[in-house]
């Protein structure tokens, strides 16, 4: 091409003020450089623009035919420019949630996501830990918020909020009235947990470390209503997120238990692909999450 988007806005800054002073000062230029800027697009096509009446410029027929062009051009080179720059425009943003943060801890993040940008498109979509993880890397979600550690090279991932799990069994059981629970209590008891692969699992296995391989699970479920469903049945005891549990433990649904100095504390990360570009809409609810630098 043998134009510059820069000698066509010079070409209608010209136009526009039939003066290179004028021209000049609204294009933020020198006086030289406006004149060597539409003396090398007139010399390009050995054409002439303007007639030249001592310092004063006036546009001739073949400018006068040409500048509608220029102007549709310059028209669509800014919009393609605001293209470039739509990232500062928030559009669709995918969420990846696992199951408790996304039915307990998502919704509010949502809200207050959209209160902000009532434009913004939100997908949530909700799973375990593992399938989350691997949607982030493979760019088919722009966020995850996870319960479990998660450690890959193809990541950036950020501490976000502490939590806690906890153990639990119906209110008529024995083990209700007992004040801490041994390990050989934990040991004779039926297990009704979540999934292998869920952050929940992950937790509640590093807990059990030393009696884990001995313990009878008698279910592995993905739904924490079942969970709390089988062990409101007195099918055995669980361990869920606190937060799940709450209303269940003010109504006397289910009861919480005492197993001593097994850790069940964690935190809550958020995922990232580190080849990801961070858009708006990305900043955004990494401000909402209150992780820095964003």
């Amino acid at each position: 091409m043998k134009y510059t988007l820069k000698q066509l806005q010079v070409f209608l800054a010209v136009a526009h003020s039939d003066n290179i002073s004028r021209a000049a000062e609204a294009l933020s230029m020198s006086q030289s450089a406006v004149s060597g800027a539409l003396r090398d697009l007139e010399n390009q096509f050995s054409i002439q623009l303007f007639d030249r009446i001592g310092k004063r410029l006036k546009i001739n027929e073949l400018g006068k035919s040409i500048r509608p062009k220029a102007e549709a051009l310059l028209e669509r080179a800014k919009s393609v420019e605001a293209e470039f720059e739509q990232h500062q425009t928030v559009g669709q943003l995918r969420i990846g949630a696992t199951l408790t943060i996304g039915n307990y801890l998502a919704v509010e993040l949502m809200t207050r996501y959209m209160e902000d940008q009532p434009h913004g498109k939100l997908d949530l979509q909700v799973a375990n830990t593992m399938t989350i993880t691997q949607r982030v890397i493979n760019f088919d979600l722009d966020i995850g918020l996870v319960e479990g550690e998660v450690q890959d090279s193809e990541l950036n991932v950020y501490p976000w909020q502490a939590d806690e799990l906890v153990v639990f069994c119906h209110p008529t059981s024995p083990l209700a009235q007992l004040g801490q629970l041994t390990d050989a209590e934990l040991l004779q008891a039926q297990w009704i947990l979540r999934e292998k692969g869920s952050g929940t699992r992950q937790t509640f296995d590093r807990a059990m470390t030393g009696i884990l391989g001995r313990l009878q699970v008698l279910l592995e479920l993905e739904q924490i209503e079942a969970i709390k469903g089988a062990v409101a049945a007195g099918l055995g005891l669980g361990c869920l997120p606190r937060i799940a549990l709450q209303q269940d433990f003010a109504a006397g649904r289910l009861v919480e238990l005492n197993i001593g100095q097994r850790d069940l504390t964690r935190r809550l990360y958020v995922l990232v692909q580190r080849h990801k570009f961070i858009s708006a809409g990305m900043a955004r609810w990494m401000r909402l999450c209150k992780i820095s630098g964003y």
